[in-house]
């Protein structure tokens, strides 16, 4: 009796100690973590800085997020190729994007796209876009954090319009396309603050129906099936490299169309499984 105890009880803290998560912390992939963080409290210190005067701190802003966009991508596929992931350096970069990719350009969104509007004839409208502008931007961070929490307790989850097998795909858009259209934007105006009211409020309504796009059930494409380590036609390569040219170029026009590309595509990726899905319903009943 007291044996089965014993061994019951050996059960039991086998089973916390594997439950247990790794507490370690590799340095090469948090090096790049790290990098993601300090793009966003940079982000966060030019955009207090910026005024329509001075609206270089705001495309600095926006480049700075655009950069967090890049060390995000690299430090996961680096930890995977190195065979260094861990539990905390999980939980560190899912903190990292809520700053970088959440606080960061919902601040940069409202100062760049509504606290920057003139005083107006009309002192109330103002401040009731002001206002407005608080509660939107506030919501795209919301649905930026519900999006990365959704991300880290689900396994394998599935979207609500599925697209090819065997092809992988993020259910609702992620965070940093979620903040890489605000930074787009913001870029290919050259930092130029919003001072036009029915502007601001075609702006919110971008930031409102990009927060709800990220805690959607639609489908967008990851880019994992796209390997580093793997090897790949001499095409691709050169299309990549003239890729990287045009955008190092004309930044200011190919980051806002694949920002904006990635999100229409989104949109009618489920408007297409929509059409299909009732034109096959047509069909059925039609039999």
């Amino acid at each position: 009796m007291g044996g089965e105890a014993f061994e019951g009880t050996q059960r039991d803290t086998g089973a916390k100690v594997r439950r247990q998560p790794s507490r370690g912390m590799y340095v090469l992939p948090s090096l790049f973590t790290a990098g993601n963080i300090a793009a966003g409290y940079y982000a966060i210190i030019q955009s207090i800085q910026g005024s329509v005067t001075e609206p270089w701190h705001f495309d600095r802003a926006a480049l700075a997020i655009g950069f967090a966009i890049l060390f995000d991508g690299l430090d996961g596929r680096i930890a995977r190729m190195t065979n260094t992931t861990s539990d905390f350096g999980k939980e560190l970069d899912s903190l990292a994007d809520v700053i970088t990719f959440g606080v960061a350009p919902s601040l940069l969104a409202y100062i760049w796209g509504v606290r920057m509007l003139p005083e107006m004839a009309n002192s109330a409208l103002r401040g009731q876009i002001l206002h407005l502008g608080v509660f939107v931007c506030f919501i795209f961070l919301i649905c930026g954090a519900t999006r990365l929490a959704r991300f880290n307790i689900s396994i394998n989850p599935q979207p609500r319009n599925p697209g090819r097998p065997g092809h992988k795909y993020f259910v609702g858009m992620p965070i940093p396309a979620g903040a890489g259209v605000i930074c787009a934007v913001v870029h290919c105006f050259g930092g130029s603050p919003i001072v036009s009211p029915a502007i601001a409020a075609v702006w919110l309504c971008l930031i409102a129906f990009t927060g709800f796009l990220m805690v959607s059930n639609w489908r967008f494409w990851s880019g994992k099936e796209i390997s580093l380590g793997g090897r790949h036609p001499f095409q691709l390569v050169a299309v990549i490299a003239v890729a990287g040219a045009l955008i190092v170029l004309y930044s200011q026009y190919m980051l806002i169309a694949i920002a904006l590309g990635y999100l229409v595509s989104g949109v009618v990726a489920r408007l297409a499984y929509s059409w299909s899905r009732e034109r096959r319903h047509h069909s059925a009943e039609a039999r």
